[in-house]
């Protein structure tokens, strides 16, 4: 999850999702689409902090706050979805103990179609106005073709008496609105829907429905978090699954659903991005010691030290397991468990061809070490070597030492990036203005630092403010930020 600003909505990552922090009200929301016999639909989960909302006494001598909500979906200047509504939390006794979120779900019957998606909370006690956040969204089900759902994160599931808005297939279903499962997480619920099959595969025939973990940085699927079983084709198919997570390490990663034909075909697939905090999760070095290094690239590289700087310099595009491995039992393994990381660690990105796959990495490593190495951080250890190494050099950048406002900085933009990110962006600025190390203070790419208040914290050397709210600045002659963030892709 991205870092919360105050009084701005944050777009969360790839996924639907904003963080939402004003005037200390704290929320986040998430949406998933769905098809029907009516027609698709969108639903939107709302979480909200309860520490962070005004509760006023009512005629009961009860206890409870509200919050103001309007959610607009437009195409051009036509609104053709909304809703205005007080959510409210349940009463309470006294506010000695308000360390808890309250849920609100909404359906929206909505057609196929590109939407300008606006949210509006305030809370109905403060005198705080509302702030509202929008966000493109698309909603596609083609007619006869095999789709997904979004997927719906799930905190809990019961068998459903009566239908309600919670509803889905006989199930009532409990939202778990974040991207974001911390350690005391230990199980990922989730559900979707498979529309369709019945239209490409005969009914005498059977598809292969499967889920599975991958790494987000480097689309590895993770086999220990999979699952395949075979499924009878249907107008609509449901999975509602649970998998455990208590030895997932930290790191981004994408939940994967996918239909493939007998031929092993792909037919249709859906991914959803979440984020991962585990420390405690640790590489299996009994794995490790299965991994067969003889003969090998990895047998060749005989020196501890050196295979130790080898595999460090890796960590950009390692998984959450591998940087796990590296921060910590690395700094002890002896000469043979290196070897055989090293060498799994390659083999996981080209089975064929392990050692080239290395040593074209090893090349760009060389390139960040001179563009961006300084005389404290190895160039992979800096913001600017990361990005390069993980997404490859970018499509421009844009670089400014000498403006009168501004702490020295680049903007990189991506025309594509993996996961099929498009028009992506990276602010680096150098604080210091001493050691050319520039820290990466923005980005709007799923899984990177975002900062609405990216151009105050920029313009820092001369100018600061204590309103949290503010985002904007004033351009002053001479500073460029805003039209290289602006460049058309």
């Amino acid at each position: 999850m991205k870092k919360i600003f105050p009084l701005v909505f944050v777009l969360i990552l790839s996924l639907p999702g904003y963080n939402v922090q004003a005037r200390n009200l704290w929320a986040f929301l998430s949406y998933s689409t769905f098809n029907s016999p009516d027609g698709p639909y969108i639903e939107t989960y709302l979480s909200v902090a309860a520490n962070s909302v005004k509760f006023v006494k009512n005629d009961k001598g009860k206890f409870r706050a509200t919050i103001n909500i309007l959610m607009t979906f437009k195409q051009g200047n036509d609104i053709k979805a909304f809703k205005k509504y007080e959510l409210n939390t349940s009463e309470l006794n006294d506010t000695l103990d308000v360390n808890f979120q309250f849920i609100d779900q909404q359906r929206f019957a909505i057609p196929n179609g590109t939407y300008d998606f606006e949210i509006q909370l305030a809370d109905k006690n403060k005198s705080a106005p509302a702030l509202p956040y929008s966000q493109n969204i698309a909603i596609d089900f083609p007619a006869g073709k095999p789709s997904f759902s979004g997927i719906e994160l799930v905190k809990s599931f019961t068998k459903s008496p009566a239908p309600t808005v919670l509803t889905k297939s006989g199930y009532d279903l409990v939202p778990y609105t974040f991207t974001f499962f911390p350690e005391k997480e230990a199980k990922m619920t989730f559900y979707c829907e498979l529309y369709d099959m019945d239209k490409v595969i005969a009914q005498d025939q059977k598809y292969l429905l499967s889920y599975y973990l991958e790494s987000f940085e480097s689309n590895l699927r993770l086999n220990s978090y999979s699952k395949v079983k075979k499924e009878n084709p249907k107008a609509v198919s449901v999975l509602l699954s649970e998998m455990s997570i208590e030895n997932l390490p930290s790191g981004n990663y994408n939940l994967v659903v996918e239909a493939r034909n007998q031929q092993n075909e792909l037919v249709a697939s859906k991914k959803m991005f979440f984020q991962r905090m585990n420390p405690a999760a640790q590489i299996s070095l009994s794995d490790l010691g299965s991994t067969e290094i003889a003969n090998t690239f990895a047998e060749q590289i005989s020196n501890a030290d050196t295979l130790r700087e080898f595999i460090n310099s890796s960590y950009p595009v390692a998984t959450g397991l591998e940087k796990s491995f590296i921060r910590e039992p690395l700094k002890k393994a002896d000469l043979k468990t290196m070897q055989q990381f090293f060498y799994s660690f390659w083999v996981n990105r080209d089975q064929k061809s392990p050692e080239l796959a290395w040593k074209s990495y090893k090349e760009q490593v060389y390139k960040v070490q001179v563009n961006f190495g300084t005389p404290i951080k190895k160039g992979y250890q800096t913001d600017r070597g990361r990005v390069y190494l993980q997404y490859g050099p970018p499509n421009t950048r844009s670089t400014q030492n000498v403006e009168p406002s501004n702490y020295p900085y680049e903007i990189w933009q991506y025309y594509t990036m993996s996961n099929n990110q498009r028009n992506r962006k990276f602010v680096f600025y150098s604080p210091d203005m001493v050691t050319s190390d520039f820290i990466l203070l923005h980005s709007d790419a799923t899984g990177e630092v975002n900062n609405p208040r990216w151009q105050i914290d920029l313009r820092n050397r001369i100018y600061s403010t204590l309103d949290l709210q503010e985002t904007q600045v004033i351009n002053s002659w001479g500073d460029m930020q805003s039209d290289y963030w602006e460049l058309p892709n």
